[in-house]
């Protein structure tokens, strides 16, 4: 009676380890003010600037069980004020951020479906936009293969705008259809190697108003080489195929170098090349670097004058800078600036050249770990803009052009349950 009971309590035990499950709910606000005055583009004459706070509130629910991974992500953006007090409905409702499954057949190979976030390497193709309160996320279906120092990731996506029965224009400001592959080998612990190929349809009415779809094809390698003192990345991107009917040819080139001079202080230099195009280049070729769907807050100065929704299809980008970062305590400080410079020549209508300096804008920001679920952040940023920068984007260049932020981020964990 005794053995029976014992191999009762075992079979018990480990169908209950096979079914093991766990559910994790966690919980996000963030509300950001902001002081706008210049940012995104020069303050136009006579003009003043303004300030908001936008809020992003989330909900994540994260369940696993065996070899299956759910994770529903809920979220509401908002303005504050953007409705009444007694308002009966919210202006923006609330929206389905992730909303995937993932199933790992194996130790190595996974496959993911539905709403999900597509982040790679520093985010510059493809990112998750966190900046941005309502962030970025696909519908996708994804698959992986890793092993302890390789990774290698193939996702898809097709859109449209209804359950449709007949042909209809995608009219969603979005791409049609999306295929990429990545991959990564980390040779050493200090040496990483990716590259990524991405490709992506979008859907235009030619002439005759027939729907086509054009492909444009993003690719390159990106490096990153770290010790305890040293941290550097390097990547090339380049762009081809084509848009609405148009052949397209650009490329982007970066390189970081950062270097702990102390446990507390870190320097460091970089440079970033975007194509461009000059406006007096006749030639139908997209020649203007599009980086698509990266994290672009994080690149080329906060106060994003450049690729964060404006100066595509322009006279490209060059960006140096320098970084320096001190941290102590619970307390972070980042200081750094940027020169810009166009990558194609500025020509007016009456043909004359301009000056490729741009401007050059001072970024300073901190980070304040408050709490163990409560950070502050905040920033105060300058562009100090040319005559050819107000040629580009209009404005007024011998204003002030400023713009301040401060965020609080509240992370608490709500529910943990495990079987």
């Amino acid at each position: 009676m005794k053995k029976t009971r014992i191999i009762i309590l075992f079979i018990l035990g480990s169908v209950a380890s096979m079914h093991s499950q766990e559910l994790d709910v966690n919980l996000q606000v963030r509300p950001r003010f902001e002081y706008r005055n210049g940012y995104r583009t020069l303050l136009p004459e006579g003009q003043k600037g303004t300030s908001q706070i936008s809020q992003r509130s989330r909900l994540n629910f994260n369940y696993k069980q065996d070899e299956l991974v759910v994770k529903l992500t809920l979220q509401n953006t908002r303005t504050w004020g953007d409705v009444p007090t007694n308002a009966v409905a919210d202006k923006n409702g609330v929206a389905v951020f992730e909303a995937w499954a993932q199933y790992n057949f194996t130790e190595k190979w996974s496959a993911k479906m539905g709403r999900q976030v597509l982040s790679y390497d520093n985010q510059r193709i493809l990112g998750e936009q966190d900046w941005g309160q309502q962030a970025q996320s696909h519908d996708a279906f994804t698959i992986t293969y890793k092993t302890e120092k390789q990774k290698l990731d193939f996702g898809g996506a097709y859109n449209s705008t209804a359950e449709n029965t007949l042909q209809t224009p995608y009219t969603v400001a979005n791409y049609k259809a999306l295929m990429y592959a990545w991959y990564h080998n980390q040779f050493s612990d200090a040496l990483g190697l990716s590259f990524l190929a991405l490709n992506t349809g979008y859907e235009y009415a030619n002439t005759d108003s027939k729907l086509l779809v054009d492909y444009k094809q993003t690719f390159g390698p990106y490096l990153t080489y770290k010790t305890s003192k040293i941290d550097s990345n390097f990547w090339v991107y380049g762009q081809t195929g084509k848009s609405t009917d148009l052949q397209v040819s650009a490329w982007n080139a970066a390189a970081n170098f950062n270097y702990g001079i102390t446990d507390s202080f870190k320097a460091g230099l970089g440079y970033e090349f975007l194509s461009g195009k000059a406006a007096n280049d006749g030639s139908t070729v997209i020649k203007s670097f599009n980086p698509i769907f990266g994290t672009n807050h994080g690149f080329n100065g906060f106060m994003d004058y450049f690729y964060v929704g404006n100066h595509l299809n322009n006279v490209g980008l060059q960006d140096a800078f320098i970084k320096l970062s001190y941290n102590v305590n619970k307390w972070q400080f980042a200081l750094s600036p940027h020169a810009f410079l166009s990558a194609a020549d500025v020509v007016t209508p009456l043909n004359e050249k301009m000056d490729s300096y741009l401007g050059t804008e001072i970024d300073a920001s901190f980070v304040f770990n408050f709490k163990k679920d409560i950070t502050v952040t905040g920033g105060y940023s300058q562009m100090f803009g040319s005559k050819t920068m107000e040629f580009i984007k209009n404005g007024d260049a011998n204003h002030t052009n400023n713009w301040a932020w401060l965020m609080i981020s509240v992370n608490p964990r709500i529910f943990n349950w495990k079987k």
